[in-house]
């Protein structure tokens, strides 16, 4: 199992509006091959800071099976217009202690 996770910055204002196109493009990135699962942590701290993180199978199924994908447009076109920066996108594996 992959974790991807993403630290956001919405452009000022616009919180509300990217909460629910993040819900219409849920449906988008839980129907890919290897998705196991997602969640959206809005920041206490900070107005407009969101935390995303995303389970895969494997690396590839993130890398080139959804970024690779006609749905990813479509989540690029309901969600990347709201990131001011746009965002870095990092991947873990759990380490078994």
């Amino acid at each position: 199992m992959i974790l991807e996770a993403v630290m956001l910055q919405v452009r000022e204002g616009l919180e509300e509006e990217y909460e629910e196109a993040f819900r219409q493009a849920s449906g988008i990135i839980s129907s890919m091959r290897g998705y196991l699962s997602h969640e959206l942590q809005r920041c206490l701290e900070v107005k407009g800071k969101y935390l995303l993180l995303v389970k895969w199978d494997t690396l590839e199924d993130h890398t080139i099976g959804f970024r690779g994908s006609a749905e990813y447009q479509e989540w690029k076109v309901l969600l990347h217009h709201f990131y001011d920066p746009f965002p870095i996108v990092e991947h873990f594996s759990k380490v078994e202690l």
